[in-house]
């Protein structure tokens, strides 16, 4: 059954749809263009249309229920957002903008691919929520959109860089992820660069074997945050299911068949594993695969007791000590600390005052 968000549509769904309404072929083009390309929020904004066919269409479609409840902005120029979808869930995606040397800019936008996750790790505020549901494709990319449209209200630059490192497991979600990536990809929408799309994973093996197999050349990143199952396990419930060895031979797979540099991402968190007994067990895990260790200092998380933010110079030292070990590794620019930047905050935040 097609969707009847326009945003969920590729193409070729949206010829169907056109057809069904004893419309021109071409029609379908158009359409997409106008909800994908350009972003359009109302159906009166597709001006070549014709206000018929636009009438026939809004009785059975609509563009979507992202609505943007909520934008904080933070010191240093990242912006979040909370979005109220059509059930009255929300979901939050946050805007990155980085300003490099040459004049160079770049707008990269974290997003959410489920309400909730079923994850459940310790470190993270969205885990804590627990999982309502999965997005559908027209709500995934719908938060692009609605930015895009933003900030074009406001002459800004477009967004260039989409990851899915917002809230929920992309790989359990596998079909509308997919689905969203390739309606950014797309020539005639967004045009986002395949290489400019990234997806991270709390390590869902089956997950990262499709995702070798489909083809797609996007950046692939694994949350690890320890190296040794027993530590794992404590902060990361999945391993118990996954432990590190599927999860390895995933990697290898995927390292094999893509023929691509994985990202691990590391959490560091005081006095949990930043030890230089942590160090040798990464090395000892990571040996034979050619990858990228990324130090990221743990996001202070409300109603966590028990994980602690660990002080710079730790964390410059962690840092050192990777490389000196023949690790390949950098720590993440912190964004948004002071605009509670940590996935799942906000979305927290308002549901304890009962906005949604």
């Amino acid at each position: 059954m097609i969707d009847s968000n326009l945003r969920s549509l590729n193409e070729e769904e949206m010829a169907h749809v056109v057809k069904e309404m004893k419309a021109q072929r071409f029609r379908a083009k158009q359409l997409f263009e106008w909800v994908h390309g350009k972003n359009v929020t109302e159906f009166a904004e597709m001006s070549n249309l014709g206000k018929n066919f636009l009438a026939d269409l809004s009785k059975n479609y609509d563009l979507g229920h992202n609505k943007i409840i909520k934008r904080q902005v933070s010191a240093d120029g990242t912006e979040k957002y909370l979005l109220e979808l059509s059930d009255g869930e929300a979901v939050e995606c946050v805007l990155m903008r980085y300003r490099g040397d040459f004049s160079k800019k770049r707008n990269t936008i974290c997003v959410s691919s489920q309400v909730g996750c079923a994850m459940g790790c310790t470190f993270c505020a969205t885990g804590q929520s627990g999982f309502v549901r999965n997005l559908s494709a027209g709500e995934i990319v719908g938060q692009i959109y609605e930015v895009n449209h933003l900030l074009a209200t406001e002459g800004a630059e477009s967004i260039g860089n989409v990851v899915f490192m917002g809230m929920g497991e992309p790989f359990l979600n596998w079909d509308n992820v997919y689905k969203a990536i390739k309606l950014l990809n797309d020539k005639n929408g967004q045009n986002i660069g395949i290489r400019r799309i990234s997806l991270s994973t709390c390590g869902i093996a089956e997950g990262i074997r499709k995702l070798a197999d489909s083809g797609l050349d996007i950046t692939l990143a694994v949350s690890l945050h320890a190296a040794t199952d027993s530590e794992r396990s404590k902060i990361m419930p999945i391993n118990e299911r996954i432990p590190l060895g599927e999860l390895m031979a995933a990697c290898s797979y995927y390292q094999k068949k893509a023929k691509k540099r994985i990202t691990f991402e590391y959490a560091l968190m005081a006095g949990k594993n930043d030890s230089a007994g942590n160090i040798m067990e990464l090395k000892n895990l990571l040996k034979e695969l050619d990858c990228h260790v990324n130090i990221i200092p743990v996001n202070p998380v409300a109603d966590t007791k028990s994980i602690f933010r660990p002080e710079k110079k730790a964390v410059s030292d962690f840092a050192k000590a990777l490389k000196k070990a023949g690790i390949n590794c950098s720590v993440r620019e912190e964004k948004g600390l002071d605009i509670d930047g940590a996935c799942g905050q906000l979305r927290g935040k308002i549901a304890k005052k009962g906005l949604f």
